[in-house]
């Protein structure tokens, strides 16, 4: 059934299904659908960039090397050396989208992601402190990049916070705290000696290489608690996007549910950050394509996670292979497509007459 609005023009397709027991559930086929595409591409992506390498492996292979059926050698590729990687880049990217679209969502505003809230660098701060003060080891770094995020997202709520956290403060604060850690970010990288400078750096641009199952575990855990938290908030997410004057009046409590879910988004962001660095621009990007894709109002949470582990693997299977010889860092890729589509943003926004 397709429906208008008041300004006649046409809403997503909806349908409504009755369970057991009375309970209706209304239904969005396009974004059901989208999910569902979304969620294959992924899948398929995820399998051909398991048996891309300097050992190649078909993707049948791959998938029986999946289920316990192949070859010694194919088991070690990938159930030690490529599965993990690429599990890290699924649940990346899964994180990067919710906490991306859970920022938008609050603040009103499809700029305000985590890559201009400044919670990467707040992230990015946390860790060059581990490596250039303390030479820490890997979970060391990767436990100063969470305490980092953290520490930012709770200085930017306190900043933007007059009687509640309106939307264009929290961006405003966001842009300001981030300039500043940008600069410590920067101070730190002068008082290092050139080899911690060169680990820093690496870590830095972002990277799936290297990664095995001791990221994977921290961010499933991670995932597995924060995402059914986030889908269980999402109708009062979703009436806050009215205003906060609606929300109260529709029984949400409104300062509650934003502290709580912006808390979640500040940990994906950085949980994600901890695992692979600072992959840039995929918490911006994602939740806008499925927001355009679904053509659904609201905050679109499944679709964003959807959408942004598509984009990350996607984008680590052509840093590997798109430049020949040359195997990029995937933040490099995602920076450089990420940085197009803002200009584009701003470019769209200006027409409109939002900016």
């Amino acid at each position: 059934m397709t429906t208008r609005a008041t300004t006649g023009k046409p809403t997503p397709a909806l349908r409504s299904v009755r369970a057991p027991g009375g309970l209706s559930v209304r239904l969005d086929v396009r974004a059901l659908t989208v999910v569902v595409l979304l969620l294959v591409a992924a899948l398929a992506a995820s399998v051909v960039l398991i048996g891309t390498g300097d050992f190649p492996i078909p993707a049948v292979d791959v998938l029986k090397t999946l289920v316990g059926n192949g070859s010694v050698s194919q088991e070690f590729i990938v159930n030690d050396l490529r599965l993990p990687r690429v599990l890290v880049g699924l649940l990346v990217g899964t994180s990067l989208g919710l906490g991306g679209a859970l920022f938008q969502s609050i603040s009103r505003n499809p700029l305000g992601s985590p890559d201009v809230l400044g919670l990467g660098q707040g992230s990015t701060a946390g860790a060059l402190v581990m490596i250039v003060l303390f030479s820490g080891s890997a979970n060391q770094v990767a436990l100063g990049a969470l305490v980092g995020g953290l520490v930012t997202g709770f200085a930017i709520y306190l900043l933007a916070w007059k009687r509640g956290v309106l939307g264009y403060r929290l961006v405003l604060v966001g842009i300001g705290v981030s300039a500043i850690v940008t600069a410590v970010n920067g101070y730190l990288l002068t008082k290092a000696d050139i080899v911690d400078a060169a680990r820093a750096v690496v870590w830095m641009t972002g990277s799936l290489n290297g990664r095995d199952w001791d990221q994977v575990w921290p961010l499933l855990v991670m995932c597995a608690v924060l995402v059914p938290l986030v889908l269980g908030n999402a109708r009062g997410l979703r009436m806050m996007e009215m205003g906060d004057d609606v929300s109260y009046a529709l029984g949400v409590r409104v300062e509650r549910t934003r502290l709580l879910l912006m808390l979640a988004a500040v940990l994906l962001t950085a949980g994600a950050t901890a695992a692979a660095g600072p992959v840039g621009f995929v918490a911006l990007t994602a939740p806008q394509l499925a927001r355009r894709l679904t053509r659904s109002p609201g905050p679109n949470l499944v679709p964003s996670m959807c959408m942004g582990a598509t984009l990350l693997i996607v984008a680590d299977w052509a840093s590997q292979r798109a430049f020949g010889a040359d195997q990029l860092p995937v933040g490099v890729v995602t920076g450089v497509l990420g940085g197009v589509y803002l200009l584009w943003l701003l470019v769209t926004e200006r027409k409109a007459g939002r900016m």
